[in-house]
């Protein structure tokens, strides 16, 4: 697909163009909650995940306000997910009262029941968080070190006219993680590699958002954290694009100046949507990214979380197809910095949500 340039909507880069001359360093607040919790069609939420050693993967969410379509729409809620090795799923998503949430608006800061987030900040600039989640069949008590120091993409905010605007912050792209999580009866210590970013919005996703695809790659040298959004006519069809290229721990390119290519697309039946086996991420003269995938971890139809009546209504007057993707692919990716050519390569996982096809 030729990109869409929308004439409605306004994205943050500082410039020149759709990219940052200069990278505005985070700010605690910046990870503190932004909406009003409970007021209609605004959400928030605070992702973190990690990949452990082992061949465990897992995903924490924080929210002042589910934003996926269903009966938890706009609900207070933790959510926990534990892939195992051998590929078994355990999702837990755990509604609280609004008496029951606590989260401050000067730093990170947030109470869910007996769910917490916090961080210190250190001299180094690169903040250290605590996360602990728990329910009967799962517990996550983790420490993420961070290891690039935080991003977000100009201000972080795009606006689509009088629509809404969505906002999205990264913390930290890369941390190491260290900590325990309880699987039913057994507990484990483990250690990996992890990330947090940190979303905010005021409209429905699906009102306006065909699908979306994102991820981050880490090699011995540079992170990398990217996210391509793709909206429908209603904003023109437009491509909300971001990444952020850091070397070691600083962040040395912040852009949505790039060319993204989806290749080679296989139909899902689990999710019953397409995905692409080939992603390639080039921003010429400065950085190329070519990702292969290799395992599908999940490839889920979302209708299947809902209720039989809502899944009604969903598929057949809101139109809705959600479908999800986790993905773990090859990489190899090559970087030109200060004069001189990198190529390193690995492993990495990512993302796909759609509403629509994304082929």
């Amino acid at each position: 697909m030729d990109e869409q340039i929308s004439q409605i909507v306004r994205e943050g880069w500082t410039g020149p163009g759709r990219r940052d001359g200069t990278i505005i360093p985070m700010k605690p607040e910046e990870d503190a909650l932004h909406i009003d919790v409970g007021a209609k069609n605004q959400y928030e939420w605070w992702y973190f995940d990690a990949h452990l050693d082992g061949g465990y993967t897992l995903v924490a969410f924080f929210y002042a306000a589910y934003p996926n379509p269903g009966l938890d729409q706009g609900k207070i809620a933790v959510e926990l997910t534990l892939l195992r090795p051998d590929g078994r799923k355990t999702q837990k998503v755990i509604k609280y009262k609004k008496s029951e949430f606590y989260a401050s608006r000067e730093m990170p800061d947030v109470r869910i029941g007996e769910n917490y987030m916090k961080v210190e900040f250190l001299e180094d600039g690169l903040p250290v968080y605590e996360i602990f989640l728990e329910d009967k069949d799962l517990m996550f008590h983790l420490t993420y070190k961070a290891q690039v120091k935080g991003w977000k993409p100009g201000t972080g905010y795009s606006h689509f006219a009088d629509m809404g605007h969505f906002a999205w912050v990264v913390p930290f792209a890369r941390a190491s993680v260290e900590g325990t999580v309880r699987d039913g009866e057994t507990t484990i210590s483990v250690t990996g590699v992890g990330y947090h970013d940190h979303n905010w919005l005021n409209f429905s996703f699906q009102s306006i958002i065909d699908y979306w695809m994102w991820g981050r790659i880490y090699s011995e040298s540079f992170t990398v954290s990217y996210a391509f959004i793709q909206c429908n006519k209603k904003v023109d069809n437009h491509q909300v694009k971001v990444l952020l290229l850091a070397k070691d721990e600083d962040p040395i390119l912040s852009t949505g100046d790039y060319q993204f290519f989806k290749e080679a697309f296989e139909f899902s039946p689990s999710a019953k949507h397409s995905f692409p086996h080939k992603i390639v991420i080039n921003v010429p003269n400065e950085m190329r990214v070519e990702m292969k995938v290799n395992k599908i971890l999940e490839a889920v139809d979302m209708l299947d979380n809902f209720g039989v009546a809502l899944r009604f209504v969903a598929k057949n007057i809101l139109r809705l197809k959600p479908g999800y993707f986790r993905l773990l692919s090859d990489f190899d990716l090559e970087v030109n910095h200060e004069g001189t050519t990198f190529k390193e390569n690995g492993s990495t996982l990512h993302e796909i949500v759609l509403f629509k096809s994304a082929e």
